[in-house]
């Protein structure tokens, strides 16, 4: 059956049949099997439209149809000849407001029912059609059944408008005490939310405790390596120069045995100093204290000089060739040459370390502008793709033979990666077992990062030549005693910078991104408030901690007036123990010193 199955019509001429056709619409929705909910809906859809139709245009017609296509559905008419409604897109918008609650009718029925049209122009009357889809549920509607229902209509319909009206009050109840239900429910649920967002809160809290304490955590071994392994670097220098001193026989001959010995004690302090160093920059690198000093260079002058350095580790009789691909036209670099050339001897090395037969292959590439690839490509052992990145993990050495002849760090290829980030590029690795692996390291030809400023002191120019990683200091004060007071006071693990005027003091923060800023509030050409303000607004350098001493008193007005600081210090008089402890206070209170800081009494 495709055609529309006719059900009933029903003409409206007056109230009485408004309250009929709310009858009927009822009958007829539970005939086709709607559930109690569908046929409340149904019924009050049709006494809205109904009654609009009796009210604004006198009376109209109402028919009732069966479609099962495309969906079984029940479908309802209603036609008025009246002069129709003239505000039909601003009423169906739901923008029109009218005394008598045309607009609120219209916009409601169509959203209880499934599909809802109207036709209407001024003088031409309005038509609704709207339907209702059967509940998938329902039982089939063959046309027997049809027939059936239609035999039932017009039985007639037992009853009165009064016991209409009763049903009517019932369904109401019934439908309050639905939403009565549904607040209780929503309240119910509001209040899990509420808890919900509490243990929330309360986990990120938490979270965010644990992140600061990691956070610190690394900042304390960070200082430690790079103030240890400094200490060990030069004891390992010198028991490394007087073992080569004793192997060239500057102080008499030695015998075979004593030579021996000796190469042993040069061989493994040269083996701990290499240890030293790579704990040394990664510790730097960790900690964002690498200088990147940028220059032009061509690619072919760093793969002669590589060369040059390498070619000693091939042994000899070796059957391994060394082959570099020089680039078939000039390749310019601007970025930091000892970088570069530092993660290539890494990878180089540890390739001759690893292919006992073959090539290990130098190349280079551009594969988009901007970039350049170097790779690094071996006939060697090869390595296991679950080992891929435990090899860029510190201290990890892969069980392999070759391994076991040759003890490493397990500390040069994570720092080749974190220094190919800091150049602003990535290191990657392929590899086959028994066939070899690929190094490749991606980096743009010109760096655009930050250059880390050098640490420097006013007192020590050879600090400049000096590997120890420290604390940046910036003193920002016009008086000079002042500043050399405030020097002696800083523990010996904090560099100092020190500017005499507020906006060469804003300058060299800008240039040096200071750990920290002493700041005076008496300067010659603005004042400290003044100062404190544009480090605290400008985005540079807000991160900046920034540390007011002053000799002046501070009441509540300038206390407040320093609400952005991160700490307050008090410069008056006092005697040295005092002083220095009030100043390690206020670097413990900004989160740069903690008790373990060496250098700490």
């Amino acid at each position: 059956m495709s055609q529309p199955r006719h059900l009933l019509t029903i003409e409206v001429r007056g109230e009485q049949d408004v309250v009929l056709a709310r009858q009927r619409a009822r009958q007829i929705a539970t005939l086709l099997g709607f559930d109690l909910q569908n046929q409340t809906k149904i019924g009050t859809a049709v006494s809205e439209i109904v009654r609009n139709a009796y009210r604004y245009a006198g009376g109209g017609r109402i028919t009732f149809l069966y479609e099962d296509h495309p969906h079984r559905s029940l479908v309802i008419q209603v036609a008025d000849r009246g002069a129709g409604i003239a505000n039909l897109d601003e009423i169906l918008a739901g923008r029109y407001t009218s005394r008598t609650g045309l607009g609120l009718g219209l916009v409601g029925t169509r959203r209880i029912m499934d599909r809802f049209t109207l036709n209407s122009a001024p003088g031409t009357g309005t038509t609704v059609a709207m339907c209702k889809f059967l509940p998938p549920r329902a039982n089939l509607i063959t046309p027997e059944a049809l027939t059936s229902l239609s035999a039932a209509l017009a039985v007639g319909l037992p009853g009165d408008p009064l016991g209409e009206v009763q049903q009517q009050n019932q369904e109401l109840l019934r439908v309050l005490n639905e939403l009565q239900q549904r607040q209780t429910e929503m309240q119910s649920l509001n209040r899990e939310l509420e808890d919900t967002n509490r243990g929330v809160v309360a986990l990120y809290a938490e979270l965010d405790a644990r992140a600061d304490f990691l956070r610190r955590a690394s900042e304390v071994k960070s200082r430690f390596l790079s103030n240890v392994t400094h200490e060990f670097r030069t004891p390992l220098n010198s028991i490394v120069a007087l073992a080569s001193m004793l192997e060239s026989r500057c102080d008499g001959d030695l015998t075979n045995e004593q030579d021996r010995q000796v190469g042993f004690i040069r061989r493994s302090a040269e083996v701990l100093s290499d240890l030293v160093n790579d704990l040394l920059d990664i510790a730097k690198v960790d900690a964002g204290k690498v200088v990147v000093k940028t220059h032009a260079f061509e690619v072919s002058g760093l793969f002669g000089a590589l060369k040059g350095m390498l070619k000693p580790l091939i042994a000899a009789g070796s059957s391994v060739a060394l082959v570099f691909d020089e680039p078939s036209t000039p390749m310019h670099l601007e970025t930091d040459e000892g970088k570069v050339s530092q993660i290539l001897r890494n990878l180089i090395s540890n390739a001759l370390k690893f292919t006992d037969d073959g090539e290990v292959r130098v190349a280079v590439r551009t594969p988009q502008a901007g970039r350049v690839v170097f790779s690094v490509t071996d006939t060697g052992v090869g390595i296991r793709a679950k080992d891929l990145q435990a090899i860029f993990e510190e201290f990890a050495q892969i069980d392999t033979l070759v391994q076991h002849r040759f003890k490493g760090t397990g500390l040069g290829l994570p720092l080749s990666k974190r220094l190919a980030g800091l150049l602003g590029g990535r290191l990657d690795v392929h590899s086959d077992i028994g066939k070899g692996s690929c190094f490749l390291l991606d980096i743009p030809m010109t760096y655009s990062g930050n250059e880390e400023g050098e640490l420097v002191t006013s007192e020590s120019p050879s600090a400049h030549a000096s590997n120890t990683f420290k604390r940046q200091t910036l003193i920002i004060d016009d008086d000079e005693v002042s500043r050399y007071l405030l020097r002696g006071l800083l523990p010996p693990s904090f560099e100092v910078v020190e500017a005499d005027s507020g906006a060469e003091g804003i300058q060299a923060a800008r240039r040096l991104q200071p750990d920290v800023i002493f700041l005076d509030l008496h300067l010659p050409d603005m004042t400290g408030f003044e100062v404190l303000e544009i480090l605290k607004t400008d985005a540079d350098l807000r991160r900046i901690k920034v540390i007011i001493y002053s000799a002046k008193h501070m009441d509540e007005e300038v206390v407040g007036r320093l609400s952005r600081a991160d700490a307050i210090m008090s410069a008056k008089g006092s005697d040295a123990q005092t002083a220095r402890a009030a100043a390690i206070q206020a670097l413990v209170q900004v989160g740069l010193f903690t008790a373990l800081e060496p250098g700490h009494a």
